[in-house]
């Protein structure tokens, strides 16, 4: 990346680790070099002042579907990075499916790695997939710099990436606690037929959710956690929406188990009640559940069971989100919310209370550090000058002409959401402003050190 003359980004309001305070954000090299105050800028910075203005770290979003290669029609590396510009994200982890091929061999990690060249608006790195009879690929993919690895405890929505067995769960933990990587584990699990159930009204977002009840949540996260707290391997819950699943997850975590927990803006700003029937663009998997779940998932995020907040932006073509025909059990369980995870997010913690620098360890060191990602997720010395401007006094509207997504359909539309991204920096060099990506794509396709 070509070097940048030193800067320093001013403003009233830095979103420093633990404080937010006025001061400068000094940068050379693409590096932050420290925070000063405002009257203590060298000389030979320049000074970009962004008034009011929050700076905040550059979110980190560690579950995204980006679908290239082989499903570009439901989003790719382009437009998913340049939506998650817009959103105050720098860097993603892109999930082994749904790409086809799916990223479960080497093979398939170079694959997807040529895909993404000279498309990145900022950095990606990837996550390897577990399925049956993979375990000897493990190792492998770790050593060629996957951050993490993934495993559906049900069936994954693609026949490419079948589900695992409690086998195949005990197989990939002995590798991957060898190699301190977490797995991610899709937590549901049902009994032999319970699938295959038929919706009495299709249309009626209640019978969905009545086919995917807490208790298959609940169940697949009791027998991870007991594999992992056995195997001594670090498990990582992905989108957790059921909150009856909070209290073993606390008594989980008391009692050592190396156990992260990540929830989701559309479980924490939906609730079931309000989901018109036919609105498929709310199908998910695990479902948006009821107000009182939502709410006891925002005290699951306060009390520190729940550890981070990501995006799981699960895209598809609107052909396969049923729109028309309202029927969610045809439609394709996916949100596409990339762009909007933090207006989303502040909207609803500020009327909670909730103050930007929890959001911050949140969304940006937390899932950073979680997952081994380097110098990300903090404005401080020696990290990747990564930040976002995050403007409190304006809005974000959700309307079809500023989403950068592929497809522009989104459970958000229409939706008037508190604080606008103005401003993405990437390593010292503006990604986007205003609504424009200047210059070309300035992404990394990233890699974990192998351990």
């Amino acid at each position: 990346m070509a070097s940048h003359p030193p800067f320093a980004l001013v403003s009233n309001k830095i979103a420093t680790p633990n404080v937010i305070r006025p001061g400068a954000v000094l940068i050379k090299d693409g590096s932050i070099e420290g925070v000063a105050s405002k009257n203590t800028v060298p000389e030979n910075y320049k000074v970009v002042d962004v008034g009011d203005a929050t700076i905040l770290p550059g979110l980190v979003d560690t579950h995204v579907h980006v679908n290239e290669p082989g499903r570009t029609e439901w989003e790719g590396f382009a437009s998913a990075t340049q939506a998650a510009a817009a959103g105050g994200v720098t860097t993603i982890l892109d999930m082994p499916l749904n790409s086809s091929p799916v990223t479960t061999t080497v093979a398939a990690l170079d694959v997807k790695r040529k895909a993404a060249e000279g498309k990145l608006t900022i950095d990606c790195g990837f996550v390897g997939g577990v399925i049956p009879g993979n375990a000897d690929d493990l190792t492998p993919m770790a050593k060629e710099g996957v951050h993490a690895f993934k495993a559906f405890m049900i069936h994954s929505g693609i026949n490419e990436f079948p589900h695992v067995r409690e086998a195949d769960l005990r197989s990939a933990m002995s590798v991957l606690a060898e190699r301190d990587l977490p797995l991610l584990v899709h937590a549901e699990l049902c009994a032999a037929g319970e699938d295959e159930a038929t919706m009495p009204n299709p249309r009626a977002y209640q019978s969905f959710l009545d086919s995917r009840p807490r208790r298959w949540e609940n169940d697949a996260i009791t027998l991870a956690l007991s594999l992992a707290k056995e195997l001594h391997c670090r498990l990582h819950i992905v989108h957790l929406s059921s909150a009856d699943a909070i209290e073993p997850l606390a008594r989980a975590k008391n009692d050592g188990v190396a156990v992260t927990v990540e929830t989701c803006p559309h479980y924490l700003v939906f609730e079931a009640e309000s989901i018109p029937d036919g609105s498929t663009f709310h199908k998910c998997c695990p479902p948006i559940r009821e107000a009182e779940n939502r709410e006891a998932l925002w005290k699951g995020l306060t009390d520190g069971v729940i550890d981070m907040i990501v995006s799981d932006h699960s895209p598809s073509t609107p052909e396969l989100k049923a729109l028309e025909s309202g029927d969610f059990s045809e439609a394709w369980g996916g949100i596409a919310g990339l762009q909007f995870s933090l207006p989303s997010i502040w909207t609803e913690a500020n009327t909670r209370g909730i103050g930007l620098e929890r959001i911050t360890a949140w969304m940006a060191s937390v899932p950073a550090d979680t997952m081994g990602i380097a110098k990300k997720g903090r404005i401080a010395p020696g990290c990747q000058a990564d930040l976002t401007v995050f403007d409190l006094d304006q809005k974000t509207v959700v309307a079809a002409d500023i989403i950068h997504h592929r497809h522009k359909r989104t459970p958000y539309e229409g939706r008037s959401l508190a604080g606008l991204v103005t401003r993405t920096i990437l390593a010292g060099e503006t990604v986007y402003e205003n609504g424009i990506f200047p210059g070309v794509p300035r992404g990394r396709a990233l890699r974990k050190e192998a351990a």
